[in-house]
């Protein structure tokens, strides 16, 4: 050791170096925090606006359509302006599917469907005319309607609005709300009725 020279080695207890140390890691923590918000967010964002989440809900709500109208065309069979779950299933058709609708296949499909209807009635039956129906309106449906009203809020209010209709139909045709969710025989027309409103009230909320 050189004489008139001293070197000290600060204590990892001196007071300053623990303030500093602390300072050090509430910065870090902040940092992790604030990446974490804006990875929720970015989570929330991606999901309302056509993430997985937006489609998942978007196959739910159609394919309830679906079974609503299967269910229709075989034992429900009400009076309810159940015409109306065609422009429903139209509205939330995953854009995939109404883009492979919407072009030649499409075409073609509802080109079979009208001959038969108006030469072969007797091979063209009663519960193929609602799904007849849907494919044309697919195949015509300008630009406008399959582009902006489909992907827009005008759509959804659409969807929300076939589902209030149907729902309050179905409440009174049952005899009231307890008996729509409680009778084994309207259960299942109630879920899938619930159902209908999944997908557009997650999309208004996106919208918001």
């Amino acid at each position: 050791m050189f004489k008139g020279t001293k070197n000290y080695l600060r204590m990892t207890t001196d007071p300053t170096a623990s303030e500093a140390a602390s300072k050090l890691i509430n910065s870090d923590l902040k940092e992790i925090g604030d990446a974490t918000m804006k990875l929720a967010d970015h989570v929330m964002k991606l999901g309302v606006t056509g993430g997985f989440i937006t489609t998942s809900l978007q196959w739910f709500a159609c394919f309830a359509a679906i079974y609503l109208l299967i269910l229709d065309r075989t034992n429900w069979r009400t009076n309810m302006l159940t015409a109306l779950l065609v422009p429903y299933i139209f509205l939330t058709l995953p854009n995939w599917l109404f883009g492979i609708l919407h072009g030649d296949i499409g075409k073609w499909l509802t080109l079979v469907g009208v001959v038969l209807r108006l030469f072969f009635r007797e091979h063209y039956p009663e519960y193929l005319e609602l799904p007849g129906s849907l494919l044309l309106l697919v195949v015509v449906a300008p630009s406008f309607v399959a582009g902006y009203v489909r992907s827009e809020w005008i759509g959804v209010v659409v969807c929300l609005g076939i589902g209030c209709y149907l729902l309050q139909e179905h409440i009174r045709a049952s005899g009231g709300f307890r008996n729509a969710f409680t009778k084994s025989n309207g259960i299942s027309n109630s879920i899938g009725i619930v159902l209908l409103f999944v997908f557009p009230v997650w999309a208004l909320l996106g919208l918001l």
